[in-house]
């Protein structure tokens, strides 16, 4: 499963266009063949700016198994609070009948 993760690239005020040509051309080496990476500029004159360099990359086996344990914990909570809310207001919630009537305009 790929998931998205970002590398920033801070550039300097005072950094010459050969230098920052190398710097781009280190980090395209090191990216993986399928990364599909995406390049922005961001900032402005107060804050500063900044190249926001995005890609994808695998997810480890770690990342993954924490992934999965926190989708399921925050599935549940959230499938408890819907409950919690149905009980409260005394709603069910149900599937639509499958036959639905035309919708009519009458103007």
């Amino acid at each position: 499963m790929s998931r998205r993760i970002k590398e920033f690239v801070e550039v300097a005020d005072q950094l010459s266009i050969d230098d920052l040509i190398q710097k781009l051309g280190e980090i395209r080496e090191s990216l993986p063949n399928d990364a599909d990476a995406e390049l922005r500029l961001r900032g402005d004159d107060v804050f500063g700016r900044r190249i926001t360099i995005s890609y994808f990359r695998e997810q480890t086996a770690e990342e993954a198994e924490l992934e999965n344990r926190y989708a399921e914990a925050a599935r549940k909570a959230k499938e408890q609070e819907l409950a919690r809310l149905q009980a409260e207001l005394g709603v069910v919630c149900y599937a639509a009948p499958r036959k639905r009537g035309k919708l009519r305009i009458v103007a």
